[in-house]
């Protein structure tokens, strides 16, 4: 790699440092070429990217980010996931870790906080976005479908109470 390509990474990967929601780490000593192309498949169709980039190059795209704390994770083979939903990379991440042993998770930031392997492994068990706007939406529903069952239970009881007296006063005058 030139000097002007590794400039641009790193000035790329700190505008990816930045603005992005998640970083997971790992170590992915041994992996092969379809592996590699099987996990980007995966990080992909959640929305989430992986990078392997030269650790010293990682480092200096760290600087000025608020992710700067997990410099110490990059030592040895690593790549890099990271994706603008805080739960796609992890979750993707740790469910190919799982299948695969040479696929090491090693922590990550989530905005300026610091994660360990645990706390990765944590927050890819949260659902996604979208599963929660789907429970959002449904539990904003029920209400809705019950309250108007509620409200329309008062009237028709009403307007029976309101026969009842009506028929009354026709039957008795």
């Amino acid at each position: 790699m030139e000097r002007a390509e590794k400039k641009e990474l790193v000035a790329t990967l700190n505008q990816v440092f930045k603005t992005t929601g998640v970083i997971v780490v790992a170590h992915n000593k041994g992996l092969t070429v379809n592996q590699v192309n099987d996990l980007r498949n995966k990080m992909a169709q959640a929305g989430a990217t992986v990078k392997v980039a030269k650790n010293r190059l990682a480092k200096l795209a760290l600087d000025g980010t608020d992710a700067a704390g997990i410099k110490d994770l990059f030592v040895g083979p690593t790549m890099v996931a990271y994706a603008a939903d805080p739960v796609s990379a992890p979750k993707v991440a740790s469910a190919f870790a799982k299948g695969n042993d040479k696929f090491v998770v090693l922590g990550g930031a989530l905005g300026k906080t610091v994660m360990d392997a645990n706390a990765v492994k944590a927050l890819a068990e949260l659902p996604s976005l979208d599963e929660l706007r789907g429970k959002l939406i449904g539990l904003i529903q029920a209400p809705a479908t019950k309250i108007a069952g509620v409200l329309q239970a008062p009237a028709g009881q009403l307007a029976r109470v309101f026969n009842a007296y009506a028929t009354k006063d026709q039957a008795a005058g």
